[in-house]
């Protein structure tokens, strides 16, 4: 008996659940049973070329399906990747279960003007009454966009939402073994754009190391907030000079998608040398290198010089000026440093400090003509060849007599 009610139960729950209209398996299809639509991220107020743009498409389904294919259009005038697989879920409508279908997709405008979205149509096939069943297609509304050209620039047009840098070596780059060369990699990693918007891997130049550019990788990972382009730029680098060498910076320039301005990235230059050169590895931050160096007895003497001129100054009525003597103790502080480059060949450190001299002396032809000897022997095709101390002995004899500013 009790198993008898349990059947009749269940054949009255499956009656009318069938009855219900969210359940209805008919060949006749009302049109709100079955939605596709497909909506576009907040966009800027001014949409450029090659922007990226987040694509939902979002069905609701209320009818059982057995099949289903999503078409997507032709997106003439965009390049696209589908963000992951499509997600399929159930949520509550009306108190009745329904079906979802959820797509990502972000497209690239490739030109400007108005640009069209055409209709995505899913082609589902459903069952009637009967259980048979039927092929049936929904369709989404077209979409227009308003598509400006990029700003009048000379370099790469890269728009992108974030973007990261890392510049990384196989080993201390200042601490080679003798004829040993080293890996440098460049990751640049973008949110919201496509592999090919990578600007091109740049050339690695220097005019004293020998520089060997392996092929350029490229890649994409797929994420929830678009997807993210990463390009890896990589050179093996060996000093030729059997010394060290210096790497010019690299920079490029690229648009911030979310403030809507220009930035520039730039990787400062770097020095390459082998184990025994001695001088600082890294260039990024030279005035923080170069005060830790700065001798303190010197600065003593100096101090307590100072302070007996303007005692004796005082004692016989007269003012006092600590300009003229601050003055010789930054040229002596400067000197200091030229000279200590010079000992060490630290080409870098050298340059650094001759036109910190030049800046303050008064102007000097033949300063001037040194200084631009100096950098046309580093950057130029035969650094080797430099005669180091030949330019030292001939900038320290332009300096004498000459007096601070």
């Amino acid at each position: 008996m009790v198993r008898l009610l349990r059947q009749l139960l269940v054949v009255l729950a499956a009656a009318t659940l069938l009855a219900m209209p969210g359940w209805a398996q008919t060949r006749a299809v009302d049109p709100s049973d079955l939605s596709l639509t497909v909506t576009v991220e907040t966009l800027p107020e001014t949409l450029m070329r090659q922007e990226m743009i987040l694509l939902t498409i979002h069905g609701v389904y209320k009818r059982h399906i057995t099949r289903e294919q999503l078409e997507q259009p032709d997106l003439s005038g965009f390049n696209w990747m589908q963000l992951g697989q499509d997600d399929w879920f159930e949520s509550m409508l009306d108190g009745l279960p329904v079906k979802n279908m959820r797509r990502r997709m972000a497209i690239f405008p490739d030109q400007a003007g108005r640009l069209e979205i055409g209709a995505f149509q899913h082609r589902l096939t459903l069952l009637d009454e009967d259980n048979k069943w039927f092929e049936h297609t929904v369709r989404s509304e077209p979409l227009t966009l308003e598509v400006s050209p990029e700003p009048a620039l000379e370099g790469w047009w890269f728009p992108v939402r974030r973007l990261q840098v890392a510049d990384t070596w196989s080993n201390a780059p200042d601490q080679l073994a003798q004829g040993a060369g080293v890996l440098r990699v460049v990751r640049v990693s973008a949110l919201g754009a496509s592999p090919d918007m990578i600007p091109p891997m740049p050339e690695l130049k220097s005019p004293s190391a020998l520089i060997f550019a392996h092929p350029e990788k490229r890649l994409v990972d797929l994420t929830p907030h678009g997807p993210e382009a990463i390009a890896y730029w990589r050179w093996t680098v060996t000093p030729t000079n059997g010394n060290a060498a210096i790497l010019e910076p690299i920079s490029f320039s690229y648009f911030d998608t979310l403030t809507r301005e220009m930035r520039n990235v730039e990787i400062s230059a770097q020095r390459v040398a082998f184990g025994d050169v001695t001088g600082s590895a890294r260039q990024k931050d030279p005035v923080a290198i170069i005060q830790s160096g700065q001798r303190p007895l010197l600065l003593l003497i100096a101090g307590l010089a100072a302070f007996g001129s303007a005692i004796f100054a005082l004692l016989h009525g007269n003012s006092v000026s600590l300009a003229p003597l601050t003055a010789r103790m930054k040229r002596q502080r400067l000197l200091w440093r030229f000279d200590r480059a010079a000992r060490r060949k630290d080409a870098v450190a050298l340059r650094r400090a001759a036109h910190a001299l030049e800046e303050i002396h008064a102007p000097s032809e033949k300063r001037l003509a040194l200084l631009s000897q100096l950098d046309s022997e580093l950057f130029g095709r035969r650094p080797d060849q430099w005669q180091q101390t030949g330019f030292s002995r001939s900038f320290r004899n332009s300096l004498a007599g000459a007096q601070p500013r």
